[in-house]
């Protein structure tokens, strides 16, 4: 259960870091707000396609959020706008998914050049 805790909090974290409430993921993910809440507490677990979709807009790998990095470097983002709506949350998603595929090929060409 400690593992479902970790992830939560880590969403947690991000989330508030990013400047997004529970609402504004909720609507992203297309669930319901508490149940983001009890994700974030470590009482629901999010579906893997969920936690997918939550790395992209944070902008970090699913092992970055599941393997225990307390203090993930994600992707920041800043608007000017009042609000974020959801298709600025999916611009934002996409961007993310970019940059880290751009991560992972840097990756793997250091490593076969290695």
């Amino acid at each position: 259960m400690k593992a479902i805790n970790d992830i939560g909090n880590r969403i947690k974290n991000l989330r508030e870091r990013s400047g997004l409430n529970q609402a504004q993921l909720a609507a992203f993910l297309d669930v319901d707000q508490s149940y983001i809440s009890k994700c974030e507490k470590g009482e629901r677990q999010l579906s893997v396609d969920a936690l997918e979709k939550t790395c992209c807009l944070f902008g970090c790998t699913l092992s970055e959020l599941s393997d225990g990095y307390d203090d993930i470097s994600h992707l920041q983002f800043a608007f000017r706008a009042a609000s974020i709506s959801n298709d600025d949350l999916s611009a934002i998603s996409d961007i993310n998914k970019i940059a880290l595929n751009l991560k992972q090929m840097r990756q793997l060409l250091r490593v076969a050049q290695s």
